[in-house]
């Protein structure tokens, strides 16, 4: 497949790695430019560009960029991308750490419907339950009896089997989350949040969930302060 991927920070980085293991054609992009990306590029044998050019004739497009950089991502960048391109949300929301307060996430929707009210298109929820570090050493064949599995949420079933394919093809089982709009299910201070599951321990975790956000996971006046020191 076709696979461009918009920011190539910590997930960026470790799913251009794993995408082009496994065979697939991948472009990377960031704010910075292509020429920022040469190291990456010359590692993986994925091709650097523009953020527009890599969401441009894709089959799958992966945002991976911090929930605060949505809204200043290119206008219309999506616009003219085909309804069966299947765009990936990987980010997570960190008022504390990151991003303060964003207006619609705090008290309304999902991180995700968030996202998707901000690039215009459906999305489907995956990659945000694994620290970025995890992704390369935790891959393993099917049927490995210790592997890893990942939430997966969205609306449309069609583009959530395809992500939940591409899953699998780089290492990992994927268990269905259900909707975009249960995907709090798999947010951050979720039970499954960060603790590499199996496909049993992630149902397990989903089913365990609450819908209510934990004051860990809301801004405070303070807020941003840093990862070392939240806010």
């Amino acid at each position: 497949m076709k696979i461009g991927i918009v920011g190539a920070g910590n997930i960026g980085s470790a799913l251009t790695h794993l995408f082009q293991a496994a065979g697939h054609e991948v472009t990377i992009s960031n704010s910075r430019g292509p020429g920022s990306l040469a190291g990456l590029s010359a590692e993986t044998g994925a091709r650097a560009a523009a953020i527009e050019e890599a969401v441009r004739g894709q089959d799958v497009v992966v945002v991976a960029v911090p929930t605060i950089k949505i809204p200043s991502l290119p206008r219309e960048l999506f616009a003219s991308t085909p309804a069966d391109v299947v765009v990936i949300d990987t980010t997570n929301y960190y008022p504390r750490q990151r991003d303060g307060h964003l207006d619609g996430i705090e008290d309304a929707n999902t991180e995700s419907e968030w996202v998707e009210r901000h690039l215009g298109r459906p999305v489907v929820k995956a990659f945000n339950t694994i620290e970025a570090t995890h992704l390369l050493p935790g891959a393993k064949p099917a049927g490995s009896a210790d592997r890893i599995a990942l939430a997966v949420a969205g609306d449309d079933a069609r583009a959530k089997s395809k992500a939940m394919a591409l899953i699998d093809g780089i290492g990992f089982d994927a268990v269905d989350a259900g909707t975009i709009a249960e995907s709090w299910r798999q947010q951050p201070g979720s039970p499954g949040y960060l603790k590499d599951y199996d496909v049993k321990g992630v149902r397990s975790a989903l089913a365990k969930a609450n819908p209510e956000r934990q004051p860990d996971w809301r801004a405070t006046p303070n807020s941003p302060g840093t990862y070392d020191l939240p806010a």
